[in-house]
């Protein structure tokens, strides 16, 4: 594989983590839409617990989905800055190491996900596997799911 063809593929691979955060942040920004409104509409009845217990229980709805929402934009923040023309030699953020069994893209915590027909696990720097793989080089073991597997390349 050329150095244009990693640089490529490290591109696309930041670009799909970009496209599934950003789905992420609007799926949040509905919920927290429609659990406003639907604290918005409970009307007051005659049974007052049962209207402050729904009420009490979509503003909980939006605040959950409100810390989400805070941290994708977190992550899409952190996936921006990683410069994806940068060919490293070492395990490091916005590097993509291909062992024996398995490929990781070290950008964003998305885990396992398809992209251009190879399966490609997504960590993000502050995955405790990633703490397993900082600094390894090629040829270098690591231990993924309870097996051995040998760092092939990276870049």
């Amino acid at each position: 594989m050329t150095v244009s063809e990693k640089i490529a593929l490290k591109t696309r691979l930041k670009q799909h983590c970009i496209a599934v955060i950003e789905q992420r942040i609007a799926a949040s920004k509905a919920i927290i839409d429609n659990a406003q409104e639907a604290a918005n509409n409970e009307e007051k009845s005659s049974a007052g617990d049962k209207y402050e217990t729904a009420r009490a229980m979509n503003h909980l709805e939006k605040d959950m989905h409100t810390r989400q929402l805070a941290e994708h934009r977190k992550d899409l923040a952190a996936l921006n800055v990683i410069d994806t023309t940068i060919i490293h030699t070492s395990v490091t953020t916005g590097a993509l190491i291909d062992c024996n069994a398995v490929s990781f893209f070290i950008a964003a915590g998305l885990g396992k996900q398809q992209v251009d027909g190879k399966i490609i696990w997504f960590l993000s720097p502050g995955a405790p596997l990633l703490k397993q793989m900082l600094h390894k080089h090629t040829g270098d073991t690591i231990l993924f799911n309870n097996n051995a597997v040998t760092i092939e390349t990276i870049f």
